[in-house]
């Protein structure tokens, strides 16, 4: 069984990530990267870096599935579902307050403001998050270049849903891997 100071600590890491992270899952991976590698120590860059990858591939939101995996290597099950907890219970109790009285003076200038204000905030949050994992995802291969692109027009010009990308791309990985083994 777990400490209580470890639980409390995945709590409060991912807990106060969450509420400081606007905009989605997306924009929050920095601050969950910044807890779990930077401040705990829970997992090093590389393990953060695939763990996002490997949570990419599957359904459903970011955040709760590299939250609970981090929270399960920290403390086993109790550990996911701490950090589970910490993700879920305050955004949500928080959205539903929250939209409550922004959608009352969704017309009122400040509100607006609000809005407007955060959205290159978000911005820079996602591109601080895409060159970070730059590093990660493309190696210096030519062969991982070419496939972002390949994804990139694929999804991007035509219309190629992004979870039938995401499954071309692992069997074609894996086709890769044993074709020519350092080509990604």
């Amino acid at each position: 069984m777990p400490s209580l100071h470890v639980l409390w600590d995945l709590f409060v890491g991912f807990g106060r990530a969450t509420l400081l992270g606007y905009g989605g899952g997306p924009s929050i991976i920095p601050l969950y990267e910044m807890e779990a590698v930077d401040t705990y120590h829970w997992v090093t860059k590389e393990e953060f870096a695939s763990a996002l990858a490997f949570g990419n591939t599957l359904p459903g939101p970011i955040a709760t599935k590299l939250t609970a995996y981090i929270g399960y290597r920290v403390a086993g099950v109790p550990g996911a579902l701490v950090a589970l907890a910490a993700v879920v219970l305050p955004t949500a109790i928080l959205m539903i307050a929250l939209f409550a009285v922004l959608y009352k003076f969704r017309e009122h200038t400040v509100v607006k403001g609000i809005v407007k204000a955060a959205r290159p905030v978000v911005f820079v949050m996602l591109a601080s998050l895409a060159a970070d994992y730059a590093q990660y995802a493309f190696s210096g291969t030519w062969a991982a270049f070419a496939l972002a692109a390949l994804f990139f027009v694929a999804v991007r010009y035509f219309g190629v849903h992004p979870g039938l990308a995401v499954a071309a791309a692992l069997v074609l990985g894996i086709l890769i891997e044993y074709a020519a083994p350092r080509a990604l």
